[in-house]
């Protein structure tokens, strides 16, 4: 025994620590002389009194046999070890390792909660196997939740699934509130109450979204993030109807993308969804005039629809810029540098835009004219920025064609149509007829030519001639073409259709249940063309150029990249 000890003054003024898992987790379930004898049997471990088992059970005034019922109801519950019996001696263990082996169920304590569990599920026309109600019971004897907080659970969960109601829905959602610490009735019966109100909330979701099954609990997690971020419902709701279809999981990558934007209010969100939808036509609309083929718009949206919305450009104006564009084979981002130089020169509204095309298109025409004499020359804006020039020293279309065929066996045509074409205007030779036969270049007369020279001269006239031939196949279609849009029913028809294809593609992006919609409008119009093409005695092959060789389409090159015989039999 120690030399010194406390004093009984000090004795009286210590504590006794009691886990709180043991509050939460047994205390509820054990009556009040169990709870007596754990406390008492507790606090004589940490004050090592010389107590046996009978004077205790005397000072709690009960007997023998019922404190060792009581200890033995304890060590079912791991939180004592019965160390010997008689005499009694016990071991207290620690609470959070406690595991607790199944207890016997005492039946007259749930007799009351028996009886209003079955009539709601005989309400719900649902049956539970005896397993489904040990758990239930299990589940009340291992957690402080009260009794009629349950009941209020299980009523809530018969009404929301009906016959397809199950024990684990039960448990579940029990489970979840008692994580909550939400444990009595009263605190049951709020948390549900908000409940109904988000499910309101879900169920329009639902609906725009074209969601048939029910809401499930992790749904209601969405809700939460989105009233967390800040997101109004008008703004979740309105973000859904835009959608039109897909999940809640689609719908939060939209929503998150508001947010992200600083997008939080209904009216905000409408105005910003209308915004992206624009964005996302104007990229359909350019994708399918330049040939490009585009999935998700919203990357091209963000890096170049948005830009040029802001600068002033609209889906009138960057039509038959992105028409012209594709002559030139560009994609988005060559287009964005044209639309950057147009920008710079006030070429915005479609005024301008019509004018520039349309000087744009007699360029390209006089190009296609100065290749049957030249042979091929890449179309570039370079190319036509120089006739721009020619035209611009008061030159007719006549000059700068004799000045095409006097560079016809030149090696590179345009810089040599160039040196002439400024020779005849400083000497002020505006017609053929006045030009002087001293100005002739110097590369056009008859010179003793290398073999490398010689052989660039061949492929040139080869070009020449396949260029010829192509020209004359492009010019019928051309024709047909003209005479078509001349028609008020084709043209209306032609742009129906155009409109109702762009249509289908952001459709299958953004609102796939409004395709077959779609695809009967797209199918009428293309109808209505047909007819106007019948009744103007025409047909789409009109439209497709007739070339002389259907082997190398009068390029010259087969599709493995031979050279044609064509040329050598012609």
């Amino acid at each position: 025994m120690s030399f010194a000890a406390f004093s009984k003054d000090f004795s009286a003024n210590m504590f006794t620590s009691v886990e709180n898992q043991f509050i939460t987790k047994y205390l509820p379930q054990a009556d009040g002389d169990a709870v007596r004898v754990y406390l008492y049997g507790l606090y004589l471990c940490q004050v090592s009194a010389e107590l046996d088992s009978a004077t205790c059970a005397k000072l709690l005034k009960l007997s023998e046999e019922k404190l060792l019922e009581i200890f033995s109801f304890w060590e079912e519950c791991d939180l004592v070890r019965i160390l010997s019996r008689s005499p009694l001696y016990v071991e207290y263990l620690p609470v959070n390792a406690a595991v607790g082996r199944p207890k016997t169920i005492r039946p007259e304590k749930y007799a009351a909660f028996n009886r209003e569990f079955f009539q709601i599920l005989q309400r719900a026309k649902k049956d539970f196997k005896p397993y489904e109600m040990q758990r239930v019971l299990e589940f009340l004897e291992n957690n402080p939740m009260e009794q009629q907080a349950f009941l209020l659970i299980a009523e809530y969960c018969a009404k929301k699934d009906g016959e397809k109601l199950s024990c684990a829905h039960i448990l579940n959602k029990a489970a979840k509130l008692v994580r909550e610490h939400k444990y009595t009735y009263d605190q049951v019966e709020a948390d549900l109450a908000d409940f109904h109100l988000r499910e309101k909330e879900l169920a329009r979701l639902h609906q725009a979204l074209g969601i048939t099954k029910k809401a499930q609990e992790s749904d209601y997690s969405y809700l939460e993030k989105w009233t967390q971020a800040g997101m109004e419902e008008g703004a979740v709701l309105a973000c859904a109807q835009a959608l039109g279809k897909g999940t809640l999981a689609t719908l939060d990558v939209l929503v998150s993308e508001l947010h992200e934007k600083g997008v939080h209010g209904e009216q905000e969100a409408k105005e910003y969804l209308a915004r992206r939808r624009e964005e996302a036509d104007i990229v359909f609309l350019v994708g399918k005039k330049l040939g490009v083929k585009v999935g998700n718009p919203r990357a091209f949206c963000e890096e170049y629809a948005e830009k040029w919305l802001e600068r002033g450009y609209d889906e009138n104006s960057l039509a038959p810029l992105a028409a012209l564009a594709m002559k030139f084979s560009y994609g988005f981002p060559e287009f964005d540098e044209l639309l950057e130089e147009l920008y710079a020169q006030g070429v915005v509204d479609e005024g301008s835009v019509n004018a520039y095309c349309a000087a744009r298109e007699k360029q390209l025409r006089l190009l296609q004219k100065i290749q049957t004499e030249c042979g091929v020359i890449r179309k570039t804006r370079s190319a036509l920025d120089m006739i721009e020039t020619w035209r611009s020293w008061n030159f007719p279309d006549a000059m700068i064609m004799e000045a095409a065929k006097r560079a016809s066996s030149a090696s590179a045509p345009l810089p040599y149509m160039n040196k002439l074409l400024a020779e005849w205007k400083r000497v002020g030779a505006m017609t053929p007829e006045a030009i002087p036969a001293q100005t002739e270049h110097k590369a056009a007369r008859t010179e003793i030519k290398s073999e490398a020279a010689i052989s660039a001269d061949a492929r040139s006239e080869r070009e020449r001639w396949y260029a010829a031939r192509r020209r004359a196949a492009l010019s019928h279609a051309e024709q047909a073409n003209a005479r078509a849009q001349k028609d008020a029913a084709f043209a209306r028809a032609e742009s129906a259709v155009k409109k109702g294809e762009i249509e289908l593609a952001r459709a299958e992006i953004f609102s796939p249940e409004t395709l077959p919609a779609l695809r009967e409008k797209v199918n009428a119009a293309k109808k209505a063309r047909a007819a106007a093409l019948a009744r103007l005695g025409l047909s789409d092959a009109d439209f497709v150029p007739r070339y002389a060789c259907t082997k190398c389409s009068d390029t010259g090159f087969l599709p493995d990249g031979t050279m044609c015989d064509c040329y050598d039999n012609r």
